[in-house]
């Protein structure tokens, strides 16, 4: 009995051995910024495997990340669903030139609720039923009578939906930062619009629900600023035919998909089947994700098929400057316009950046700024943003603006690195 009892406490005393080194263990990665500016709301994109195994080795998962004694806030992502994590965002601000160590550690059990600042959605209506109806400008087409919005993560879009059938509330997915909202039209149009918001809280999820036409007025909230028409609007994707940006209009089928709602980020993909506008017919699937503390959408691309070219660009408006800036020391580059050209009448920015080694041309139509590039091995990246005079931030001028954008230009061209 005695021998039993000691070889009892022999094991209970190894085990709280083992359980103290492992509380105790930090694991460390360093992040270098070379900017020269500071990177406030800086997302880390951490994914080697061998540290994710050693991370769930070490903690089971459950763990915090700190900088000093800062908690910083963090999303686990599992791309493939597998119910392992394939990467970690980290938010955190970096002083110009910088190099920081992350700590990685056992939770201490704080709780700082941390504020979600990013949000994806889709909504569609269900309990009513659809109806083919002659609108009041005479055209005729299927419109979704009754029902109520339910908010879902995957949609195959209806074939009989179209614009303004008022199935899918403000007409597509949408998704915000604290800092801008956007949305595109998931119908023949595929068009990117802009929601500037005054509040950096997320607002979408009560925009739309009982007016669609609501949200072009300004409200505590904000509104939808940007008139779009046949425009490319801001950062939307198409080929150019050489005279005019034709948007993804004619396919087989959309299905849609909210692939993160997160407090970091948020991102949906979309699956264009059976494209036939550009010269071949190909499957397109597009990838938009926005992060907290920012204004850029990232747009990723990718085709079936090869394609000449791949085409965005912005709206033109009167009564606005273009800017443009493309460093010598960096392959990323902006073209932007400025001026009085929000829905509310006063000032908007937006700006599309793009890789120099991607660039086949700029060009114009007469609706679209446009920048046509080629996609290398089928796939094309680039990001989009837009400022509003009554937004979060409150740039009110053009000069601020550039500023904006020439800083937006410098940390795309110098990466945060990350070192495990």
């Amino acid at each position: 009995m005695m021998l039993r009892i000691s070889a009892l406490l022999s094991i209970s005393l190894l085990l709280f051995s083992i359980i103290s080194c492992t509380s105790d263990k930090k694991i460390t990665v360093k992040a270098s910024t070379n900017s020269g500016v500071l990177l406030k709301d800086a997302v880390l994109e951490l994914d080697n495997p061998d540290f994710l195994a050693k991370i769930r080795k070490s903690f089971s998962d459950v763990f915090e990340i700190r900088m000093g004694d800062k908690l910083l806030p963090f999303q686990k992502i599992d791309a493939d669903l597998d119910g392992k994590t394939d990467k970690l965002l980290v938010i955190c601000d970096l002083e110009p030139k910088q190099t920081a160590e992350l700590n990685i550690q056992k939770n201490s059990g704080e709780n700082p609720g941390f504020k979600k600042r990013t949000q994806a959605e889709l909504s569609v209506k269900e309990g009513g039923n659809w109806e083919y109806i002659t609108k009041k400008n005479g055209n005729q087409q299927f419109e979704y009578i009754g029902g109520s919005f339910k908010n879902i993560n995957h949609l195959r879009v209806p074939d009989q939906h179209t614009d303004h059938s008022f199935y899918i509330r403000y007409e597509g997915p949408g998704w915000e930062s604290d800092k801008i909202g956007y949305r595109f039209y998931i119908d023949w149009r595929n068009a990117t619009d802009i929601y500037g918001k005054r509040i950096p809280d997320m607002v979408l999820q009560d925009v739309g629900l009982e007016d669609f036409e609501a949200y072009h007025e300004l409200s505590d909230w904000g509104m939808d600023v940007l008139k779009v028409g046949g425009s490319l609007g801001i950062g939307s994707f198409g080929y150019w035919n050489g005279e005019k940006a034709i948007r993804v209009e004619n396919t087989d089928s959309i299905d849609c998909t909210i692939t993160q709602n997160g407090i970091i980020r948020s991102s949906i993909e979309t699956n264009y089947f059976g494209w036939s506008d550009p010269t071949v017919t190909t499957n397109l699937k597009s990838t938009l994700s926005i992060d907290a503390g920012s204004r850029l959408t990232h747009v990723q691309l990718s085709s079936s098929e090869a394609l000449d070219n791949l085409c965005t660009g912005i709206v033109k408006h009167e009564e606005t400057g273009i800017l443009e800036n493309a460093p010598n020391d960096g392959d990323w580059a902006y073209l932007a316009t400025y001026g009085p050209q929000s829905l509310n009448n006063d000032n908007l920015g937006m700006a599309v950046f793009y890789r120099q080694s991607d660039l086949i041309k700029l060009a114009e139509d007469e609706e679209s700024y446009v920048i046509v590039l080629s996609p290398s091995t089928n796939a094309l990246e680039y990001y989009f943003a837009a400022v509003w005079e009554l937004d979060v931030d409150g740039i009110t001028n053009g000069e601020v603006y550039k500023t904006y954008l020439d800083e937006t230009l410098d940390r795309l061209n110098n990466p945060v690195k990350i070192s495990y």
